[in-house]
């Protein structure tokens, strides 16, 4: 993986190996195992999501230098500070994928860090869905199929988490 990666990088769950989102698309939860799982992982989330903001910052400051580059040439440019920046830039990437590996981990899906969008496998009603759920939300409270997006988010009816539904 390179060390670099463009602002929009880490949306949309691209961030992770392709090979590890395979193996955990077929960990499947029940809402209170997904409820369980929020928990742990917002913390986590929540630290990936700002260390993402330091990483846009980091990468504006480093275009900046590269720009700077181009047009004065090298001379003008105070290398041990640009060699800190890009070593805080890589260690808040390291962190970043860090985390993203291990909410994977769990089998949820990060689908936008940007915004703190999280999925969790499920069944419901005999169907493949993914429990939403966003920072900022208190719960779970929505579900979507697997073929829509954040748009597509319905509330979950409380009759889906009953004692014989498959999601409780």
């Amino acid at each position: 993986m390179p060390n670099t990666l463009l602002p929009g990088a880490f949306t949309s769950g691209t961030f992770m190996d392709h090979e590890d989102h395979e193996e955990n698309e077929q960990k499947l939860f029940s809402l209170k195992e997904a409820e369980r799982a929020r928990r742990e992982l917002e913390p986590v989330l929540i630290e990936a999501m700002e260390n993402r903001g330091k990483v846009v910052e980091l990468d504006e400051q480093l275009g900046a230098v590269a720009n700077r580059i181009l047009m004065m040439g090298g001379i003008t440019i105070e290398y041990e500070t640009v060699a800190r920046v890009r070593a805080e830039h890589n260690r808040l990437l390291s962190q970043i994928k860090d985390a993203l590996d291990r909410i994977h981990a769990t089998g949820c899906v990060v689908k936008d860090l940007d915004s703190g969008l999280l999925d969790f496998p499920a069944i419901l009603k005999d169907e493949e869905v993914y429990l939403c759920w966003r920072v900022g939300e208190d719960r779970i409270r929505f579900y979507h199929r697997q073929d829509e997006g954040f748009s597509g988010r319905k509330p979950i009816d409380p009759e889906d988490t009953g004692p014989k539904h498959p999601i409780q």
